[in-house]
């Protein structure tokens, strides 16, 4: 990621696999004791990568946010719920003790994900609701994400104790297959002061900040540019976005994914076809090739174990 010469590009599913994925895997051989995602990247034979997903509502490393989506409407509505928010996840944070082992040994990347300042304030709005109250209720978003951004400082502080990430990711989701949902005036006013509070920090840890956000991120990067941030994922292909031109216009923008997971059931020559199509990407450096988001479970286990070996042939040509 950083451009330098390697010796293969690693071998990653940064958003691993739909549970109907994996039911219907189960019965096509993968062995039924294998059940998280983490075990089952291990019998693939990808590497060793570790999120720790730190949520907003719950001690969990797991994104489980639908019971708090669209409760609020207004301040009284967020100050009834905050009291249940921002958790310590203190047991998650201890348990990230053997992976910082295992990543100071080589064996291992760590990386962490942070919901961001759109992703946490459309949950608990819900989606027009948060649009809306850019206008009518600013104070309420900016209240919001001050303790949004106090709370990933207190958490970042407690894991860089433990283990430091190699990167971290924001969850955020805030471009569609048009463009982004929001406005650069709104993204200046309600997201940009909070990342530019927090990223400092992310930087003196030397961990590479990622903006995950579906879609078509194009018009959104110089934004996130602008307030630090290193590089975005999964740059889906089914929104039209387009890694060589983003490589060309933005030559240090780091990328993650971009493999088109709608060619995986097409047969061997077109999942070897969408390598070619990256290959020159690849070439460039400062860019991870991954499947532009879950694998659907449209895709056999013998189609996965098609484009696992073509995977393993690419990221070292």
């Amino acid at each position: 990621m950083n451009f330098q010469p390697v010796d293969r590009l690693p071998m990653w599913e940064w958003a691993m696999w739909w549970d109907k994925t994996i039911d219907r895997w189960h019965g096509e051989g993968l062995p039924a004791e294998l059940t998280g995602v983490f075990e089952i990247a291990e019998y693939f034979g990808l590497d060793p990568y570790q999120q720790f997903w730190f949520s907003t509502t719950e001690a969990t490393i797991e994104a489980t946010q639908h019971h708090v989506e669209g409760i609020v409407a207004n301040t009284d509505d967020y100050l009834a719920v905050r009291p249940r928010l921002f958790p310590a996840h203190d047991q998650a944070i201890a348990a990230m003790a053997p992976w910082a082992a295992r990543q100071a040994r080589g064996d291992a990347v760590v990386w962490i994900t942070f919901e961001g300042f759109f992703w946490f304030t459309r949950t608990l709005m819900g989606f027009e609701r948060l649009m809306y109250a850019y206008y009518d209720q600013p104070e309420l978003i900016h209240q919001i994400n001050r303790d949004l951004t106090d709370f990933h400082i207190r958490m970042l502080r407690k894991v860089a104790a433990v283990c430091v990430p190699t990167f971290m990711t924001f969850a955020e989701d805030m471009s569609y297959n048009h463009g982004p949902m929001i406005s650069r005036d709104v993204f200046d006013a309600f997201l940009a002061p909070y990342y530019h509070e927090f990223l400092p920090m992310v930087a003196e840890l030397n961990i590479i900040p990622i903006v995950d956000t579906d879609g078509d991120v194009t018009r959104m990067v110089p934004w996130l540019q602008d307030v630090g941030i290193a590089g975005v994922l999964p740059l889906e292909r089914q929104a039209g976005v387009d890694g060589m031109l983003l490589r060309q216009a933005f030559p240090t923008f780091q990328l993650i994914g971009h493999y088109d997971k709608m060619v995986m059931n097409r047969g061997e020559a077109a999942i070897r076809a969408e390598f070619e199509r990256l290959v020159p990407l690849m070439k460039t450096g400062g860019f991870i090739p991954s499947v532009d988001h879950q694998t659907p479970p449209g895709v056999s286990l013998d189609e996965y174990r098609v484009y696992l070996r073509l995977l393993a042939e690419y990221v070292r040509a």
